[in-house]
């Protein structure tokens, strides 16, 4: 997904439409909480100006993150919609909140671009649909994992038998009373 400005100014005042797929993987060692990520599709069209270059793209693939609370692997689909514009050397730039990317050189890459925003796209949390599927153990040696209604009846049963520390002197006493 690179031009240089000569190859895009014989788009000029024509669509030049854009249909490829990428090999992003590279970005597994950037960030590891990506275990795995598809070929990227990058779909669009570019509207090129003498000096401005707008590039109109959907970016669509699948990664596998982990889950936030078992860390099994989850697929997360994206699809990314984005405008990037450039400006050749000389073209008129006007301070905007929009990102305008300024041309150095005679090139423009679009791939770090790409792999800026698959990286952007990443959630802060996600929770696998079944999480106890092959997910982390639910027990292990002196403890279970318990449900919600485990654990309040757990609490309840634990509450029914509690002796008050007072009376643990006479509880014993009437245990060894009973044994006579």
């Amino acid at each position: 997904m690179k031009w240089t400005v000569q190859q895009l100014r014989r788009f000029q005042h024509k669509e030049m439409t854009i249909d490829e797929t990428i090999d992003v993987s590279d970005l597994k060692q950037i960030d590891t909480l990506i275990r795995d990520i598809s070929l990227v599709r990058v779909q669009g069209k570019a509207d090129i100006g003498s000096t401005k270059f707008t590039f109109h793209l959907t970016l669509s693939g699948t990664m596998v993150l982990p889950c936030s609370r078992t860390l099994v692997d989850v697929e997360y689909p994206f699809s990314i919609e984005t405008t990037e514009v450039f400006l050749a050397d000389g073209g008129d730039f006007v301070e905007t909140d929009d990102d305008i990317h300024v041309v150095t050189g005679e090139t423009i890459d679009l791939n770090p671009i790409i792999r800026e925003l698959i990286l952007l796209e990443i959630p802060l949390q996600l929770i696998a649909n079944d999480p106890d599927a092959d997910g982390a153990p639910q027990h292990g040696e002196g403890w279970d994992v318990l449900s919600e209604e485990q654990w309040e009846k757990a609490m309840e049963e634990q509450a029914e038998n509690k002796v008050d520390p007072r009376l643990a002197g006479l509880a014993k006493f009437f245990e060894e009373k009973n044994k006579e």
